[in-house]
């Protein structure tokens, strides 16, 4: 004689719970626990506000920080970055143009580094941006936007510490 069996779980059920509920909510919680980790240390998933890095970065879209990027190397020419300003809410995506040590200037809109011009293929307009040549420190680093058709007044750029950047961006 057979003993009557227990009712299958149903097909929500299996989809949600799966066979072993013990099993299901440890896999929870080591992926929330993950999360967690990635998204409090690793990850800043950030929505950019502003044109300075058209068109490489569009207004309103939404981007990651990788925060640890530059615990085994230095920052680079050409990186794209986020720079902290008065805490980690609030911050700036630029590029690098000048590292530590360089002297940094702009005639008519194109940047020169200790003199030379500078490749920006990543600049699609030009305004007749002005600045005088200008040294940086050891640990300077010089950040414009992309969008170099806008106003030299209606642009935020210059020099920022190392210490105040926060991370590369992603893509």
């Amino acid at each position: 004689m057979t003993t009557p069996s227990a009712n299958p779980p149903s097909l929500l059920q299996r989809v949600l719970i799966g066979r072993d509920p013990k099993r299901t909510l440890v896999r929870a919680a080591i992926t929330a626990g993950v999360a967690f980790v990635v998204f409090k240390y690793g990850l800043i998933p950030v929505r950019i506000a502003g044109e300075s890095m058209t068109p490489a970065y569009r207004d309103r879209s939404v981007n990651c920080i990788n925060r640890l990027a530059y615990h085994w190397r230095v920052p680079r020419r050409g990186d794209v970055v986020a720079v902290r300003t008065s805490g980690i809410h609030n911050m700036f995506f630029k590029r690098i143009i000048a590292l530590p040590g360089e002297t940094v200037s702009i005639t008519n809109g194109l940047v020169h580094i200790d003199g030379q011009p500078l490749a920006e293929p990543y600049v699609k307009e030009r305004e007749a941006w002005q600045l005088p040549p200008r040294h940086l420190e050891a640990d300077e680093y010089f950040l414009i936007g992309d969008n170099r058709g806008m106003t030299q007044e209606r642009h935020t750029f210059g020099v920022a510490e190392a210490k105040r950047i926060v991370g590369k961006v992603l893509w």
